[in-house]
């Protein structure tokens, strides 16, 4: 953790929503004029898509059916870490981007499944942001959730995440309903052991529920949409949070538990601006009191 250089980190899932998380902290950082350095996780994926092909097909042959982009071993985790120490350290720290589907692709000007060339992250900054599956991971010698002054999960629950993963990957990236289905197969037990026990280190957790049925994902013909949602966050520390200006701000809203307040689907954006916006600002406003 940095008070000159401070660390937004959130971590979730594939198919979970970060990337529409995102975007709502970039409406943040525009409107308060704060300068942000992104670092996204899949850039630091060991292998590209088609050396990530290989590499399962290898530890198959050997026996190993679980070898999966949500594992140590599939992503350079130290190497990840080693970013989150040198932002916290200067403000400094090297990244990449990689291509997922046809858009990025051509944004980037690289062929889909591989990475652009290694870059220098952007100087000066007020903060660095993180989103990606690792970002509140701990274990196997490595300790990210250190160095994050903000840590956010988005965490959907189970059966409308994979209706999102399967969805996305069939319609953005090509893969079919059974590809996907595979693959979310090959990746349940690095999903236990590596993306789950983030959310106990998450500051905030999002947690999406649909109100209709999602009892088979895999038959599923639409993602339900934000008004056939609720929306569960929970708060590590409630201490500040003051949970009665946001149930006067956010319509139909109620407390669940005492760190927890429960919200309509549809008002997830402006919950998100009224919770994070002081906390953004907060950890920007210490940074430029130091100088």
């Amino acid at each position: 953790m940095s008070i000159r250089h401070p660390i937004i980190s959130v971590t979730g899932s594939s198919g979970s929503g970060t990337t529409s998380v995102r975007a709502t902290f970039e409406q943040i950082f525009r409107r308060e004029h704060i300068h942000a350095a992104f670092v996204e996780g899949d850039a630091f994926h060991r292998y590209d898509r088609e050396g990530m092909r290989r590499r399962a097909a290898e530890e198959a042959a050997n026996g190993n059916h679980d070898f999966s982009h949500f594992g140590h071993d599939a992503n350079m985790l130290e190497e990840l870490e080693a970013v989150f120490a040198s932002y916290a350290a200067d403000g400094s720290g090297r990244t990449r981007h990689y291509a997922h589907d046809l858009e990025a692709a051509e944004r980037l000007g690289r062929p889909m499944g591989t990475f652009t060339e290694w870059e220098d992250l952007p100087q000066p900054s007020d903060v660095m942001f993180y989103e990606g599956l690792h970002g509140a991971t701990v274990g196997d010698g490595v300790d990210i959730a250190r160095h994050a002054d903000l840590k956010i999960g988005v965490v959907p629950v189970i059966n409308l995440e994979w209706i999102q993963k399967i969805h996305r990957d069939r319609n953005d990236r090509g893969y079919s309903t059974e590809d996907v289905t595979q693959t979310i197969l090959r990746r349940m037990p690095d999903y236990v052991r590596y993306i789950c026990p983030q959310f106990t280190r998450t500051d905030i957790n999002f947690q999406r529920i649909p109100t209709v049925d999602t009892s088979n994902p895999f038959i599923a013909r639409s993602i339900p949409t934000a008004d056939e949602s609720m929306v569960v966050i929970r708060f590590r520390d409630p201490r500040g949070i003051d949970f009665q200006y946001l149930r006067s701000m956010i319509h139909d809203s109620f407390m669940s538990r005492a760190n927890s307040i429960v919200i309509p689907g549809g008002k997830l954006d402006l919950a998100m601006q009224l919770i994070l916006t002081p906390m953004i600002m907060h950890l920007v406003d210490k940074k430029r009191r130091t100088g």
